[in-house]
């Protein structure tokens, strides 16, 4: 028998819900596309407020600023990481050009993070296992050796036939402790022979140092930057900031600067250590990037990378966001400062060379893998390594290839008026121009 049309029997009955129901599932519908524009205009907010900044070149950008002075200590080439206080990365002294002949090479049989400083005839590094190398840097052969047993991640500072090195736990040194027993060392050794001037106990650091002024300024994982006295030691004074200090800090005039684990870049008062000013990287979802690119200062401005893909440009005398520009990966090289040029490497594997006043791109390079290590630019040619294992050398002007070098990871060369000490993975080498 046929079912009429439209009857309700049992097993074919659809239930409808009440009106008060349907009320209900209405307010929570509209509820939910409520949350989800709010979230949808959150994160447009967001990423506008984490937009690149273009900058200006006429606001807090001084054009006429001189080239950074050479060191004047008889003897000295290379004192510190970055090459001068404001750790520019770009000398002007030497004349030395691709391609290069290499005429020793020494292997120190671990990792070489960290570039020398050259001095007296001599290079001056630490490997990660805290050892500390005088090497000959006529022949590549070994003055003296220093044994931390600790680790290390930072270049030495040379000043006044004293070499200053920091130094990490005891390993394993990565190891999560409190920050009240984190343990580390700063030491100054005689260049002669490596005899222990001073040491003085500090937080863990991979800051390397900058000496000026008598005093020796660098940070720890603690978050405190310290001046100490450079004869004894012993703190002059002491600034905490919100987060661990791994990069080292730059140094012009009487103002330091340094950034933090806590997203934010500082400028104190190089001779009290007051604050002068602090500022925030931009906002972005999920927080605000760290600092651990060392900042270098030029033409009025401090320039640093963060581990949110950006470099950012902040006037060194106001400590405002001048520009910034993304490049989707980490920065954690150091950029070089060159002839209005900002020259960095990045995770994704590009490296840039942007306008220092404006933040534009000028051009861009593509390596054979990620780049973490900073970059050193010699009479035009900037180098720079890749974590694949490979040193380039580009024309700084153009961003073109002249030279390659199947060796180094990190900051890749330094130079004396008469050679250039790459650094590979376990070895420096020693080459002149051919």
């Amino acid at each position: 028998m046929r079912r009429p049309r439209g009857s309700n029997v049992a097993g074919d009955y659809v239930s409808r819900p009440s009106p008060r129901v349907k009320r209900v599932l209405f307010a929570a519908l509209a509820l939910l596309l409520l949350a989800a524009g709010t979230l949808g205009a959150y994160v447009l907010y967001e990423l506008h407020l984490g937009r690149d900044i273009r900058g200006s070149s006429t606001v807090e950008f001084v054009t006429t600023q001189a080239a950074p002075p050479k060191p004047k200590e008889p003897g000295v080439f290379w004192p510190m990481y970055g090459y001068d206080p404001e750790r520019q990365r770009a000398p002007t002294a030497f004349k030395l050009r691709p391609p290069f002949r290499r005429i020793w090479a020494f292997r120190a049989n671990d990792l070489l993070e960290f570039p020398p400083v050259i001095a007296y005839g001599r290079l001056f590094f630490t490997s990660n296992t805290g050892t500390v190398f005088a090497l000959s840097s006529r022949y590549g052969r070994r003055a003296w050796v220093y044994r931390s047993r600790r680790c290390a991640a930072a270049s030495p500072a040379v000043h006044d036939h004293v070499v200053f090195q920091t130094f990490l736990n005891r390993p394993p040194c990565n190891s999560a402790q409190s920050p009240n027993d984190l343990d580390g060392e700063v030491i100054a050794l005689g260049t002669r022979q490596g005899k222990i001037k001073w040491r003085a106990r500090i937080g863990p650091a991979e800051s390397s140092p900058v000496v000026a002024n008598g005093l020796v300024y660098l940070g720890d994982w603690r978050g405190t930057v310290y001046a100490l006295g450079e004869r004894t030691g012993r703190p002059r004074w002491r600034f905490t900031a919100g987060g661990r200090v791994k990069d080292a800090p730059a140094l012009t005039g009487k103002r330091l600067f340094f950034g933090s684990y806590d997203g934010h870049v500082y400028a104190v008062n190089a001779l009290t250590g007051k604050l002068l000013w602090k500022a925030a990287a931009q906002p972005r979802l999920g927080g605000l990037g760290t600092f651990y690119s060392t900042p270098a200062v030029a033409y009025g401005r401090v320039y640093i990378g963060s581990t949110d893909g950006k470099l950012y440009s902040y006037g060194a005398a106001s400590g405002k966001l001048r520009w910034s520009y993304g490049t989707g990966a980490y920065v954690y090289a150091s950029p070089a400062v060159w002839r209005k040029r900002v020259l960095v490497g990045s995770y994704n594997g590009e490296f840039y060379a942007l306008d220092a006043a404006t933040g534009n791109r000028l051009w861009q390079f593509r390596a054979n893998g990620a780049i973490s290590g900073s970059a050193t630019v010699i009479d035009g040619i900037v180098y720079f390594a890749s974590l694949t294992g490979r040193t380039y050398a580009l024309d700084a002007r153009t961003g073109r290839e002249v030279w390659t070098f199947p060796d180094g990871r990190y900051t890749p060369v330094v130079a004396d008026p008469e050679r250039l000490y790459l650094i590979g993975y376990t070895r420096i080498y020693g080459m002149v121009a051919r």
